[in-house]
């Protein structure tokens, strides 16, 4: 809903996007009615993921767009900088939340204060720490005693890839069984101006755009032709003939 970012991490494309094409850099929020014509085309008992290459708690509108997506499952990723802020918010209507952990984290430990602050606030939803590569010991002991004492807090960990998308990871990708991306054959993602993408790889120059909701349904994106070859190519082990496919490394399922 948002492309906005209030933190400024190393391994983050965003920055030298900002830097090397700042014509690409046009960051903002997804207009109120925009969401509510996505939440009604979004079936119910779904679990759909609010974040697209921003911080999804500076959407100024969070409340009425959680209102209108009522009767889904929610989650987002946050850096955790407006976790107090939004506190009521996230408690009223998150299913999840997941909380991004950096390596050299200038601003490390004012997160990990308002993380614990976050903790103890009743009823709230699973809070899940993704740390992302390695993480110094300190602010990892500390988030595994709080996964010790508390059941509704889960790690996770991931590797890192470059900045500029996804591809060399500091460790060995995993392939699953099948042998296709998971993310092409289960996901869509919508950025902020209503663009429908197979995944949320970054993709700042839309290689992989599929359509957009001003002038197709999500239905209809999902069963276009366009898609449908685009998982056929992966089916033949080709999907290097898929734009972006092409320089990516990943296959949808995260390892750590």
């Amino acid at each position: 809903m948002t492309s906005r970012c209030n933190k400024a991490c190393a391994m983050c494309g965003r920055r030298k996007i900002e830097k090397q094409h700042p014509e690409l850099a046009n960051w903002g929020d997804m207009p109120l009615d925009l969401v509510y014509s996505l939440a009604k085309q979004i079936p119910h008992g779904v679990f759909i993921q609010l974040h697209n290459s921003g911080e999804p708690l500076l959407y100024p509108h969070l409340d009425e767009a959680f209102r209108s997506l009522a009767g889904l499952y929610m989650g987002l990723n946050t850096n955790g900088k407006l976790l107090l802020e939004r506190q009521d918010t996230i408690r009223a209507h998150l299913s999840t939340i997941t909380i991004s952990v950096i390596p050299d984290d200038r601003e490390g430990g004012t997160q990990l204060l308002i993380a614990g602050e976050f903790l103890e606030i009743e009823h709230g939803p699973l809070v899940v720490f993704r740390l992302l590569g390695d993480i110094d010991s300190g602010r990892k002991s500390l988030i595994e005693k709080w996964a010790q004492r508390n059941p509704k807090v889960i790690i996770c960990h991931r590797i890192l890839h470059a900045p500029e998308g996804s591809h060399d990871y500091e460790k060995p990708v995993t392939i699953p069984e099948i042998g296709v991306c998971l993310e092409m054959l289960h996901k869509l993602a919508v950025d902020r101006f209503g663009n429908v993408y197979p995944c949320v790889r970054y993709d700042p120059e839309r290689k992989n755009l599929l359509g957009s909701l001003h002038t197709q349904s999500l239905s209809s994106i999902w069963n276009s032709g366009l898609r449908a070859q685009w998982v056929r190519w992966h089916l033949e082990g080709a999907r290097h003939r898929v734009p972006l496919c092409q320089s990516c490394h990943f296959w949808g399922v995260p390892r750590g």
